[in-house]
């Protein structure tokens, strides 16, 4: 391919153009309409072509030669490369053997990941379609980022897509908000990515200067958008300020009692709670302020102020990704709920902005390409968060959403697309936990954690090696991915893995219905855009499309579900037992879970060490993608990840800037490379996830791991949100830091693991 053909295509962090570089490399520009192309772009050209490529089948030594089992040497032995066809006739061989003797409960596929954003190439929908295909599997549910609200949103305003599925526009929130009251801040970092791109970054420019008056309620002021005010707030306690500003709302009469009385229930039992009838402690700013460390004449404004006009109160996913996640968007709905602005355009309730930037986004709401999984003949699932739990504990019982499960007993895990050592908490326990399989196959492109910790790596080609079509949610436009390189190594997409697997199994036709990867694409194109031509909407058809690169998505008329509820509350009745916003849930209370009872609580968490850490997401590459790339290694600080403390409590700790660290507590230690700023506050500490898993010896606590790298989710805790939804709790945890003296271990992850052929 010439160096100068410039071809279409999209990742998570948008839509850009590439070509090759003629040496096998590859070089990038943003899409020329972008207004604010993501600086993620920076890592693409050196992840293409990395030393840490799978470029070929490799099997464990041990599990080759000793077939499959248990084994503590995943992600300790070496590797042998083989073949194709021999590592396909041992997964295929494997897959058959589980189901026969153990039945297909016993695969799971969960495959939770991000490794594109095309919709055909999308691996968790081709692994879990294939599954389907061989008699099903074990599944999970819900997701890392905000499982939690997943599971709760239902009970309180009938689904989560209420609220997670058509938030306002920045442009609405612009003309029609006078305040933004935002828990967790709006972090502007994050505004660049989203699950299937982003075509034009405009909410990121727009977060940045809404043009209404921004309340930022974060331990960071990097969470605070130009011109809001920081309110420093001690992490893990926005719920009691939250109650406080209810508090003043009531006692002040400031509070909507019509719109309560026409649009929700269980409004007296939520206030009974305020003023500490029911538990004899009122949630006076008082009160908070001992909690959260804001003082109370700042909370009783900021409440006084809200209900002057139009004011949009949102929470961050981030808050709910903690123990009690459940509380502080609960909370936040009842206090939108009392200033009676819930369907209103610009105000009410938000979840998500500054999370993500499809939350606030001005693309249509639209069903888009997607590859069919077919029905999943297995009913056994886990919440995605609870991999550990399952693979630990088999046949043991545990509570979800008011069900009474138990984890089954899963054989052989086969995992497509995802990294569960970057998502996944406590590593040293899932370690423990991936030893307990008999077989883990793993589809990777690179020699991540995960595939090190695999019986069976099959080599998968990057976004840039394939064709696709790529759209984000509240996308603008459609992309043609076009290919821009040839496989690396021996590398194949997933589909033409999966294939040579149906194959050997005896299901390819149902698998492929006959077509190729290109079939696929102008099958789904063709599928997805006939019924809006029918519409009206004037759409190329996929030959044209495909010459295009892209074709911008019709605009489609939008009636979100909570503005028809509060237009007529009795004809557009929510999908709860009452048909209005539950406040005070009886279902919810009806399960008797102390972490999760009726309504909004302040649950107080116990503190186990000096510090909170914060593990958020970094600026410089999107979860552990990219983390190889030329933007996440510049951000490093003696080769590991950058741990951000405030000056006191680094003077404290004999730490100046650039000194290399041992972050610690009773779970875990890590290394990071340690950098002062003001802008958090004090008692907190900053570590970004997503620095690929190196574990290591402890020189100071021999017999033990540590991560040498700075990976937080060696030190985070794997526990649920609540019995209610199990969701994710990797957001906070307590930790000490400490300077370190001793020769460091150097960080072995840029390098492959030990490889022998075959």
């Amino acid at each position: 391919m010439s160096t100068e053909q410039w071809v279409p295509t999209t990742a998570h962090w948008g839509a850009y153009q590439a070509t090759s570089d003629g040496d096998g490399g590859v070089r990038v520009r943003p899409h020329p309409d972008d207004p604010a192309p993501s600086p993620l772009l920076g890592n693409v050209p050196g992840i293409a072509r990395h030393d840490t490529r799978v470029l070929r089948p490799a099997v464990r030594r041990g599990w080759l030669l000793g077939g499959p089992g248990p084994s503590a040497q995943r992600g300790r032995d070496e590797f042998v490369e083989v073949d194709w066809d021999t590592a396909l006739d041992l997964v295929a061989a494997q897959l058959d053997r589980v189901r026969t003797e153990s039945g297909n409960e016993a695969i799971y596929g969960g495959s939770y990941g991000w490794s594109s954003a095309g919709r055909f190439h999308h691996a968790q929908s081709q692994l879990h379609r294939f599954l389907n295909t061989i008699g099903g599997y074990t599944a999970s549910r819900n997701n890392y980022s905000f499982g939690t609200s997943q599971v709760l949103l239902p009970h309180v305003v009938g689904s989560a897509a209420a609220v997670l599925g058509y938030a306002d526009s920045w442009a609405t929130v612009r003309e029609h908000a006078d305040l933004i009251v935002a828990f967790g801040g709006l972090p502007t970092k994050n505004l660049s990515v989203s699950p299937g791109g982003v075509s034009r970054h405009t909410s990121a420019a727009a977060a940045a200067d809404p043009g209404v008056a921004v309340a930022s309620i974060s331990p960071l002021a990097d969470d605070v958008p130009a011109g809001g005010r920081w309110y420093s707030i001690e992490p893990g306690t926005d719920v009691a300020m939250q109650l406080a500003l209810a508090h003043v709302l009531l006692t002040e009469d400031l509070h909507d009692t019509e719109f309560l009385s026409r649009c929700c229930t269980g409004f007296d039992v939520f206030a009974a709670y305020l003023l500490g009838s029911s538990d004899g402690v009122p949630k006076t700013p008082e009160w908070a302020a001992e909690i959260c460390g804001i003082a109370a004449a700042d909370i009783r404004e900021l409440a006084r102020r809200m209900p002057t006009g139009r004011t949009l109160v949102t929470v961050t996913w981030s808050l709910q990704r903690t123990r009690g996640g459940e509380q502080p968007v609960w909370a936040g709905i009842a206090l939108a709920a009392m200033l009676g602005q819930i369907g209103l355009p610009g105000g009410g309730f938000g979840h998500g902005y500054g999370s993500m930037a499809e939350v606030g986004a001005d693309g249509p709401v639209l069903h888009l390409p997607t590859l069919p999984q077919g029905p999943n003949p297995v009913s056994s699932f886990i919440p995605v968060a609870r991999i550990a739990d399952m693979l630990l504990d088999p046949g043991a019982e545990f509570d979800y959403n008011g069900q009474r499960l138990t984890y089954p007993d899963i054989r052989l895990v086969h995992w497509a697309g995802g990294n569960p050592f970057h998502h996944h908490q406590d590593l040293t326990r899932l370690r423990r936990a991936f030893a307990r399989p008999e077989t883990v196959v793993v589809h990777e492109t690179h020699w991540t954690a995960t595939a090190r910790h695999a019986d069976v790596v099959l080599p998968a080609t990057t976004t840039l090696e394939r064709e696709d079509l790529g759209a984000g949610r509240r996308d603008t436009h459609l992309t043609a991915m076009h290919r821009v390189l040839d496989p690396v190594g021996e590398a194949r997409d997933d589909y033409a893995i999966l294939a040579g697997l149906a194959e050997r199994l005896g299901v390819r036709q149902r698998f492929t219905e006959g077509r190729g990867a290109r079939g696929w694409l102008e099958h789904l194109y063709e599928k997805w855009r006939a019924p809006l031509v029918q519409q009206g909407h004037d759409l190329p058809d996929f030959d044209i499309f495909w010459r295009l690169g892209e074709v911008k998505l019709p605009a489609m008329p939008e009636d979100p579900p909570l503005v028809r509820f509060r237009r007529d509350p009795e004809r557009e009745r929510l999908h709860t037992p009452s048909g209005r916003i539950e406040l005070f849930s009886e279902t919810v209370d009806s399960f008797g879970y102390e972490d999760c009872p009726g309504h909004p609580v302040w649950l107080p968490q116990e503190r186990r060490a000096p510090l909170h850490l914060i593990a958020n997401q970094p600026p410089t590459r999107l979860h552990g993608q990219g983390d190889v790339g030329a933007v996440s290694r510049d951000s490093k600080v003696a080769g590991r990840e950058p741990i951000t403390l405030h000056p006191d409590d680094a003077a404290a700790r004999g730490i100046t800037d650039g000194t290399v660290v041992r972050v610690f507590n009773d779970r875990g230690a890590c290394l990071a490379g340690a950098r002062l700023s003001d802008r958090v506050r004090p008692g907190v500490a900053v570590l970004p996830t997503g620095a690929w898993f190196d574990p290591q010896p402890d020189p100071r606590h021999p017999g033990r791991d540590l991560c040498a790298h700075g990976n937080p989710n060696v030190l985070t805790e794997d526990v649920g949100s609540s019995r209610l939804s199990q969701g994710c709790a990797g957001q906070r945890t307590h930790v000490d830091v400490e300077p370190v003296t001793e020769p460091l271990p150097e960080v072995a992850v840029r390098t492959p693991p030990p490889l022998r052929r075959s």
